[in-house]
C-alpha cells in the first residue's frame, strides 16, 4: 500500500493561495480515494476535498466549495489541492489520506486509510 508524503505548507497572507501536493511514495494512487483533512487549533479534524483516482470525480466540503481544486497528475502519482482567497480559519495542520477502493462517495475512514504526517498551513491576518 502506497504511503502518502504531504509537502507545500507555510505561511500565506489572508486572501492568498496556497498549493499542497500528496505524493504517492511506493507507487502510484491508482483506483484510489484520495482526500484532504485538516486540523486546526484545537478542532477535530475535518475533511477538505477528495478526488477518486480512477474516474476523476472530486467533493468538496461546504466550507471550501469555490476557493478549492483537488487534481491530479497524470502518472497519478500525485495529488494536488489548491486554495485561494485563503482566510485565518484555514489554519491547521493539512493531511493526505489514501485508501484503495472503487468509489469516493464518502470521507475516507478505517483501516484501510494511509495517513500522511501532515504540512502546516497558517493564514496570517
Amino acid at each position: 500500500q502506497v504511503q502518502p508524503v504531504e509537502s507545500g505548507g507555510g505561511s500565506v497572507q489572508a486572501g492568498g493561495s496556497l498549493r499542497l501536493s500528496c505524493t504517492a511514495s511506493g507507487g502510484a494512487f491508482i483506483n484510489t480515494c484520495v482526500a484532504w483533512f485538516r486540523q486546526g487549533p484545537k478542532q477535530e479534524r475535518e475533511g477538505v476535498a477528495r478526488i477518486w483516482t480512477l474516474g476523476g470525480n472530486t467533493y468538496f466540503a461546504d466550507s471550501v466549495k469555490g476557493r478549492v481544486i483537488i487534481s491530479q497528475n497524470g502518472a497519478k502519482n500525485t495529488v494536488f489541492l489548491e486554495m485561494r482567497n485563503v482566510k485565518p480559519e484555514d489554519t491547521g495542520t493539512y493531511y493526505c489520506a489514501a485508501s484503495p477502493r472503487a468509489s469516493c462517495w464518502e470521507w475516507p475512514t478505517g483501516d484501510d486509510v494511509s495517513w500522511g504526517q501532515g504540512t502546516q498551513v497558517t493564514v496570517a491576518s
